[in-house]
């Protein structure tokens, strides 16, 4: 861990990126298009995250297999943010409905994931048989 926020512990790029597996390009390519900003930069200019920030990576990371646009990912973190930070619009059953409609989603996803698995297993077996 490499510095702090107010009382938070927080962590460079590089650290982010051994932590969630994903590349120092791809981090930095969420925090251009806002996807995940980063928490704070050092007085050299270099991005610091917080555990949060780990946090709501790893939920765009799970977003990824399941072939989620950046947009819907937008579109989804905004919806939890609403939900989880108390804010306007957190009671609003439009926002329920909206996330309702990202779980159904990412239930079909998953389906379609699986049967794949289930196609390629089929696959190995044939292979296997030769």
């Amino acid at each position: 861990m490499s510095g702090a926020i107010g009382s938070a512990v927080t962590m460079h790029i590089g650290e982010l990126a051994e932590k969630t597996g994903l590349s120092l390009r791809t981090i930095r390519h969420y925090d251009e298009v806002g996807l995940l900003k980063a928490s704070a930069r050092t007085d050299g200019g270099f991005r610091l995250y917080s555990p949060d920030d780990f946090t709501r990576l790893m939920l765009i990371r799970r977003m990824k297999p399941l072939g989620f646009t950046l947009d819907e990912m937008m579109a989804l973190l905004k919806v939890i943010d609403t939900l989880q930070g108390g804010l306007t619009g957190s009671d609003d059953p439009e926002v329920r409905a909206e996330l309702e409609t990202f779980i159904a989603q990412a239930v079909e996803r998953r389906q379609k994931l699986q049967d794949q698995l289930g196609m390629a297993d089929e696959f190995l077996d044939l292979l296997r048989a030769q």
